[in-house]
Formats: structure tokens, C-alpha cells, sequence
């Protein structure tokens, strides 16, 4: 189960890279999950997380989204001091289209979209979830997802006007200690949620930060949050997906 590179095509036959881990051969997924990386890009931290699905038995694919700024891989040891404002530069044409080549890449798998969950990290989980009102996915997971109550880029709302259009089961997993997500924005994205048609969940964790799951940085991880809230998410996508 080691995560390997490959390439999606969209639609409209741009390429894109993607990090991509399936369970053994003799063990059939039980279904698929795009990962949705944070912004610091296709790291080896988003490999491992691709390996952790595929040991849960799901086959995941992450499309590495700055591929449109013409690359992919970043330094995994964090000293991309601009992450955070390169990420704007985004745009919600680009992500559409690598999210909608996954889904294309996943259904000629054999995942029809019932099957499919997407699951995000930090702007990926603000991806995610803008990705589960625009289509009925399986599941949705957000980690700490961001843009709560302003938006990152332009013709993505905020997620406060995004969460009552949620059209996919989603569950958002948040730190309490956010520097980046105050509590009021958490407890106004639970209330927005509540009011999809979709079931909805929000868990806080006392004590964590922004990255309380990112193993590959010390300063914010966060070993009982990161234990708990991924157990929520298999469990989560596990629930909600349609059996194979």
C-alpha cells in the first residue's frame, strides 16, 4: 500500500498529476475517497493519509492542485513561508476541474458517485465541502476547513452560505484553538450545516490547533485529536457511502 503518482485527465483533456493508493489486489474497496490536499500541496504527509485510506480498505486519489501554477511537490518540512497566499491564487475553475477529473477517473474505476466520499485538509477541507454541494457525493469530511465567514477565492462562498446547500453527508472536525477559525465561525457553520438536507455533523477538540492531524509538523499536532477525529472520518465515510 505505498502511494504511487499518476494522471488524471479532465473533461477537457488538461492533465493532472494525482497521488494515488488502492487496498491489495485480493481485498476489493469498499469505495473510493479524492483527498484533498492542504496548502502546502502534494507533501508526504498527503501520501501517508493516502496510505491510511487504502489500509481502511477505500482507494484514495489526491489531484495535486497546483499544477496549474506549474508545480506539484512542496518541502515537507514546512519552510514555504507564502503557502498561504500562493493558495489564493487558485481559481474555481481550476479545482472544479481537477475534482471533476477524479470523479470521471473514479467512475470508469467503477465507483459511481454514491461511492465516492472527498475528504480535505485546511483549504482542502474548504474544497470538500464546496465539492459536496455541487455534487451528492457518499461523504464529506473537512479538516479545519477554512474561508468560514470570507471566502479564499473568487465564485467559492464562504462555507457559512455554502453549508445549508450541502447536497453530500458531511462532518467538519475542527480545532478549538484555531488561530485561523474563531469559535463563533465554528459554531455558525455548525448551525449553517444543520440547516442542509444532508445530515451534518461538527466536532471540536479542546486543546488543538489549525493541523492538529498533521503528523509531519510537531508544533501543531495534536495525538488524541488526530487519533479521534480520523476514527469519526473512516467511520463517517464508511456510514455514509453506498455499499459496492
Amino acid at each position: 500500500m505505498t502511494a504511487q503518482l499518476t494522471m488524471l485527465e479532465t473533461p477537457g483533456g488538461e492533465r493532472v498529476p494525482a497521488t494515488i493508493a488502492a487496498p491489495p489486489a485480493d481485498d476489493p474497496a469498499m469505495g473510493a475517497v479524492i483527498v484533498v490536499h492542504d496548502a502546502r500541496g502534494a507533501t508526504p504527509y498527503l501520501a501517508s493519509v493516502c496510505d491510511q485510506l487504502a489500509g481502511a480498505g477505500l482507494f484514495a486519489l489526491a489531484p495535486h492542485l497546483y499544477h496549474w501554477e506549474g508545480f506539484s511537490e512542496v518541502d515537507p518540512e514546512g519552510s514555504w513561508p507564502s503557502a498561504s497566499q500562493d493558495m489564493l491564487r487558485l481559481t474555481v475553475t481550476g479545482i472544479n476541474l481537477d475534482i471533476d477529473a477524479a470523479l470521471l477517473h473514479l467512475r470508469e474505476a467503477g465507483f459511481g458517485v454514491g461511492r465516492v466520499a472527498i475528504l480535505g485538509f485546511c483549504m482542502g477541507g474548504t474544497v470538500a465541502l464546496h465539492a459536496a454541494t455541487r455534487h451528492a457525493l457518499g461523504a464529506a469530511v473537512s479538516f479545519y476547513g477554512g474561508a468560514v465567514s470570507s471566502p479564499y477565492w473568487d465564485g467559492i462562498p464562504p462555507l457559512l452560505q455554502l453549508a445549508p446547500s450541502l447536497r453530500t453527508p458531511w462532518l467538519g472536525l475542527y480545532g478549538e484553538q484555531d488561530d485561523l477559525i474563531s469559535l463563533a465561525d465554528i459554531k455558525d457553520l455548525r448551525a449553517a450545516a444543520e440547516q442542509a438536507q444532508a445530515p451534518t455533523a461538527l466536532v471540536t477538540y479542546p486543546g488543538a490547533g489549525h493541523g492538529f492531524h498533521c503528523g509531519d509538523r510537531d508544533w501543531l499536532y495534536r495525538p488524541e485529536a488526530a487519533e479521534d477525529a480520523w476514527k469519526r472520518a473512516v467511520d463517517w465515510i464508511e456510514s455514509n457511502i453506498e455499499p459496492g
